[in-house]
């Protein structure tokens, strides 16, 4: 794991500019006014993670109903993350942490040094950019459903 621990509950969210599938910029500072989502994964393609964002897409309906906008994120390139995306019919944003490779992970103390890839963590973001909720996973252990609806809940309150 990377050196820089997750950042706490109640601080600012780090902040970054990562592009999506189709190469367009995506700063979490100009996502202000709207809450956001964000969950590392390791892998495209990968049978846990792929698990996983289904579950998040035939779910979303949570996410929108609280107006929360879900942002997937991998060191995977933006290409993969493309055709990834196609297969699966996800219809989220999926950012690659490519390169500078794992910026946004280390930010996030989610990355792995050692595999050079995220590991599962999970942040919420409110429309102030102050981080209401975190969780990580160790490799090859899924977040559950449950998790997100509960944090989402929360940030209702």
């Amino acid at each position: 794991m990377s050196a820089a621990s997750a950042p706490a509950v109640g601080a600012p969210a780090p902040g970054f500019t990562l592009p999506d599938t189709h190469g367009t910029p995506v700063t979490l500072s100009e996502l202000r006014g709207t809450p956001v989502a964000l969950v590392f994964v390791p892998f495209a393609f990968s049978g846990t993670c792929t698990s996983e964002l289904c579950e998040l897409r035939d779910n979303i309906a949570a996410f929108d109903q609280a107006g929360v906008r879900l942002l997937a994120v991998s060191c995977d390139p933006m290409f993969a993350l493309r055709a990834w995306g196609e297969q699966e019919g996800y219809t989220f944003d999926l950012l690659s942490d490519f390169w500078p490779h794992g910026a946004a992970a280390r930010a996030y103390g989610v990355f792995d040094e050692a595999t050079g890839h995220a590991v599962r963590g999970s942040f919420l973001v409110d429309a102030d950019g102050v981080l209401r909720w975190s969780v990580v996973h160790p490799r090859g252990q899924a977040r559950p459903l449950s998790a997100y609806r509960e944090a989402l809940a929360a940030l209702a309150r």
